[in-house]
């Protein structure tokens, strides 16, 4: 008894141009028309469906033929997964062209004109009052940014440069040391307290971001918000750090 095998519905082969440097691997119906198949690569390879010329390579980059009769299906021809099929465009393009993105011309508009425009996300968000065109929002988020502030402006205070002190950060261990700097910074918004603590319990050497904000050796310096300190007398504990 003759075994006759039985094609399936879609082909997956890989797409070349004389336009890209680069390969496609996708997959097909073989029911469609070679005038069709080719409307389709336009997407794949850029090139014009009639200034197509096709070329059917084998799995082994072996020529099979040329896919050249427009009314013909896809499976008509000895199509099997992996082949290569190679586009040859005849409009005049350049290798490369369609993908240097540098060369295309970027579309521009000018904040007047954007302001102007009814289906932009700035016009949605203005007429939805969201993000920063909510005014009452923004207002209130202003206000709790000052309250804090304020709050923070009057803790740091009450701390004085020179002083000991204890610093209870949440999750950690208390720690001691002195204080060596009460202000605001530019590593982060609001009021900071600079430490030095007795051991080697820090994060820096009084600097940050390459700005130095007191003096102390490495791993001694910190920064901790003024609700963190506890200022009085803290004599300097023994932490063992120096016993082997």
């Amino acid at each position: 008894m003759e075994v006759t095998g039985i094609s399936a519905p879609t082909v997956t082969v890989f797409i070349s141009s004389t336009l890209n440097s680069f390969r496609s691997e996708k997959r097909y119906s073989r029911s469609l028309t070679i005038a069709e198949f080719k409307c389709k690569l336009e997407l794949v390879v850029g090139s014009p469906a009639s200034c197509m010329e096709l070329e059917l390579y084998g799995p082994e980059d072996k020529f099979y033929s040329k896919l050249d009769q427009e009314d013909a299906l896809l499976g008509s021809y000895p199509v099997d997964d992996g082949c290569r099929i190679h586009v040859i465009d005849h409009s005049g393009a350049h290798l490369g062209e369609y993908e240097d993105v540098s060369k295309v011309e970027k579309y521009k508009i000018s904040q007047e004109a954007y302001d102007q425009r009814q289906d932009s996300v700035r016009s949605f968000l203005k007429r939805s009052k969201l993000g920063r065109y909510n005014e009452e929002e923004r207002a209130q988020q202003e206000a709790e940014a000052n309250q804090i502030l304020n709050e923070e402006r009057t803790q740091a205070d009450a701390i004085s440069v020179g002083s000991r002190c204890e610093v209870r950060a949440p999750g950690q261990p208390s720690r001691r040391g002195t204080v060596m700097y009460v202000g605001l910074t530019d590593f982060k918004p609001g009021y900071w307290i600079g430490v030095r603590y007795d051991e080697p319990l820090g994060k820096n050497d009084g600097s940050v971001n390459g700005k130095r904000y007191f003096e102390c050796q490495a791993k001694y310096g910190a920064f901790v918000k003024p609700s963190a300190v506890t200022v009085g007398d803290f004599p300097e504990e023994d932490y063992g750090l120096d016993e082997m």
